[in-house]
């Protein structure tokens, strides 16, 4: 459980980065483009650091599900997650 609380905090603080808030404020449930403003181009941009990051690759079809916070981090946690 340590690596996935460790891969949230990773996530919040690159959100934070683009945002601007603080980690404390953000949760699972938070809509991207409704609660935390983001704009598409935005979660695009938000998109490529976690590329960076993760050292994965995230297909665009799978950036369209990306609607709350909560979505990335499953997203990310079954792409950690070994094999």
């Amino acid at each position: 459980m340590r690596g996935y609380e460790a891969m949230i905090k990773r996530v919040v603080s690159i959100l934070c980065t683009v945002v601007e808030i603080s980690p404390d404020s953000v949760n699972e449930g938070h809509n991207l483009i409704d609660d935390l403003g983001l704009s598409s181009l935005d979660v695009v941009n938000l998109v490529v650091m976690f590329e960076e990051e993760f050292d994965i690759e995230i297909a665009d079809r799978h950036i369209m599900k990306f609607v709350t916070v909560g979505d990335i981090i499953d997203y990310l946690h079954k792409r950690m997650e070994p094999a």
